[in-house]
């Protein structure tokens, strides 16, 4: 069973949608990543320069999220899960959530979620 950082619902405000509305006045969205590396070194040793840094990610994460503007969530995770790969993971899932979709009934969200491995990602570079 392979190793993994999970952060969860990751709670961000931003501006991704297809919508004009959802341009203007942006809402809530949330992020999980699932990043799948070797910690075994960085169990045994206990030191951060061993692992990946889960502060860094975050950080990479909200960047992306507060930074960019996209209009699809499957654009959003695909560019979160490429800056992931690059930082050193060996494969990510990100879910991406919005929170209050403009829909015309009740639900909890809207979601994508992907899986992506470096395999993949080194592919395309």
């Amino acid at each position: 069973m392979p190793d993994k950082l999970v952060l969860k619902d990751m709670d961000f405000y931003a501006y991704h949608g297809v919508l004009a509305a959802e341009k203007e006045l942006g809402q809530r969205f949330q992020v999980t990543v699932k990043v799948f590396c070797n910690l075994r070194q960085a169990a045994s040793s206990d030191l951060l320069t061993e692992s990946l840094d889960y502060a860094k990610i975050y950080r990479e994460v909200q960047k992306i999220v507060e930074g960019r503007r996209f209009n699809l969530l499957e654009a959003l995770a695909e560019a979160i899960a490429a800056r992931i790969l690059a930082i050193g993971a060996r494969a990510v899932q990100v879910k991406v959530k919005k929170m209050h979709p403009p829909l015309p009934g009740q639900l909890a969200y809207a979601a994508v979620e992907i899986t992506r491995s470096r395999e993949e990602w080194v592919e395309r570079q």
